[in-house]
């Protein structure tokens, strides 16, 4: 048996990890995995920079960030595996709430309450209020573009009209409560807990803003991916077998048993199962607000990569280049994930990369083994995502902003 530690944040999307751990498929595979919870993303960060963790539940655009110069320890990060799509909610305070429908009946829909929020920020400053202040989980984390997408695209200048701050996704609940924060974008099953506390309420989810978008991924130093080919390998199978397991509806009451428990996230089964079921809103059902393994929602998609990497310069974090792009799409290892699992019979995608934002519905592609569904992954304003056209993409997202701000 191999001793393989990781590090996770007590999120919904950490189920992966802590099942491959609980129901034997780490086990199955020779592998004797420990699970390390942790408080930060900059905790989980350092800890696998400098190997303390073998690999870690991770933030989405943290290798890529890592291999971008942006972090304090430059050690070079891969992302062979994502552990999941979806799962993000943004909040606001009960107070925040009232006012936004006040404008506009709140039914989920992004943009409508975007555009309550963009009438009451309009308010805001005829009074000479402060900026509303909204949370987000790290800098470099796809809450915070998901917030900055969805508040410019309803004409909200994420970098004037609000401040933005950063509070780790436990503490997300007693800071809107405190009165420190105005709202939060986080993951589950911390907008449920803030509602279930009464503190506020879900205006809008990130299966909403951008369907079938990425979320967390397993990371990894990638010098100790390629000292360990063959355990990354069997590691990616158990996550595999686990992703399938957590996808179950069957086994949902099981799953919220496990992680209700203090060792993982330490909430009630009532607050977990909201996430799992898609009931974060009062009034509304969303079947794909967390997917663990349909839609190719394992698959470490190298535009995935791209799209964060063009979000990073469209709020000034990296200047443009060749070299940037170029360490951005190689964070991504789809080719480490068809290694493990192609052998197993896994449906792959033909390629590595695709046009995101351009499938309204669900398809059926041609893969390695027979099928594959993917989509819908329609971002919410209809703009579409091509990863061969960056800056044209980027001048479309301005020229829309400026629209708006006219």
């Amino acid at each position: 048996m191999i001793e393989l530690k990781a590090g996770f944040l007590p999120l919904l999307d950490a189920a992966i990890l802590i099942v491959a751990k609980e129901k034997g498929f780490a086990e199955e595979q020779g592998i004797a995995l420990t699970l390390s919870k942790e408080t930060s993303w900059a905790n989980i960060r350092d800890r696998v920079s400098v190997g303390q963790f073998a690999v870690a539940h991770m933030l989405a655009p943290m290798p890529i960030a890592q291999n971008l110069g942006l972090t304090p320890l430059h050690v070079p990060f891969i992302a062979p595996f994502a552990l999941g799509l979806g799962g993000n909610a943004i909040t606001v305070s009960s107070a925040l709430f009232e006012l936004i429908q006040g404008v506009a009946k709140q039914n989920g829909d992004p943009k409508q309450a975007g555009l309550a929020l963009l009438k009451t920020i309009e308010l805001r400053k005829q009074k000479r209020l402060p900026n509303l202040v909204f949370a987000v989980v790290h800098g470099f984390s796809i809450h915070a573009y998901e917030l900055r997408y969805w508040l410019s695209a309803c004409g909200i200048d994420p970098e004037h009209d609000i401040s933005i701050t950063i509070v780790p996704p436990t503490l997300m609940s007693d800071a809107l409560g405190s009165g420190a924060i105005d709202g939060f974008c986080v993951g589950e099953p911390w907008n449920s807990h803030a509602v279930a506390l009464g503190l506020g309420e879900v205006v809008a989810t990130k299966a909403a803003i951008w369907r079938s978008s990425p979320e967390k991924v397993l990371g990894m130093r990638k010098s100790w991916a390629e000292e360990n080919p063959e355990l990354l390998s069997k590691l990616l199978l158990a996550l595999h077998q686990s992703a399938a397991w957590c996808a179950d509806a069957y086994n949902c009451e099981a799953l919220t048993e496990i992680l209700a428990r203090p060792d993982y996230i330490s909430v009630s089964q009532n607050t977990l199962r909201k996430g799992l079921v898609g009931q974060v809103l009062r009034d509304a059902t969303q079947n794909d607000f967390l997917l663990f393994s349909d839609r190719a929602a394992n698959f470490p998609w190298v535009s995935h990569a791209l799209w964060i990497y063009s979000q990073m310069l469209r709020w000034g974090q990296v200047k443009a280049s060749a070299d940037g792009a170029r360490r951005a799409a190689e964070s991504y290892r789809p080719d480490l994930y068809r290694k493990a699992l192609k052998p197993h019979g896994v449906p792959m995608p033909g390629g590595s990369s695709k046009v995101e934002g351009a499938l309204p519905n669900t398809i059926l592609v041609p893969s390695s083994d027979g099928t594959l569904a993917l989509g819908p992954d329609g971002f919410f304003d209809g703009v579409i995502f091509d990863p061969d056209h960056i800056d044209a993409y980027l001048v479309e997202l301005k020229k829309n902003a400026a629209l708006h701000n006219d």
